[in-house]
């Protein structure tokens, strides 16, 4: 879960997949959204890449992107369920309080 909220961490990274919401694309399509270098966003792509955010396939000499929403719902769920446990650890809280 660290790596996926790693990678979340960057805005141009956030906008990748929200990009890929939208269906896949290559990794040129992506580049040409944002005002950085090509190599800059390889590295972006290999972050997102390593957290099993997003999946790479070759076609046809172009790696085209997309979006893995499973390990993206997995940590959500990961983060919710240790939010529900430190809520319940906190002193002085009970269930069903707003923070």
């Amino acid at each position: 879960m660290t790596s996926v909220f790693d990678a979340l961490s960057h805005p141009i990274r956030r906008e990748v997949l929200e990009l890929l919401k939208h269906g896949g694309h290559t990794a040129g399509e992506l580049a040409d959204h944002f005002p950085v270098s090509k190599p800059t966003m390889s590295g972006h792509f290999a972050k997102l890449k390593a957290a099993g955010l997003i999946l790479g396939e070759n076609r046809a000499g172009s790696i085209v992107y997309t979006l893995n929403m499973s390990t993206l719902e997995e940590a959500l769920h990961g983060f919710m369920a240790r939010m529900e446990i430190a809520r319940k650890e906190a002193p002085g809280s009970s269930k069903g309080e707003t923070p």
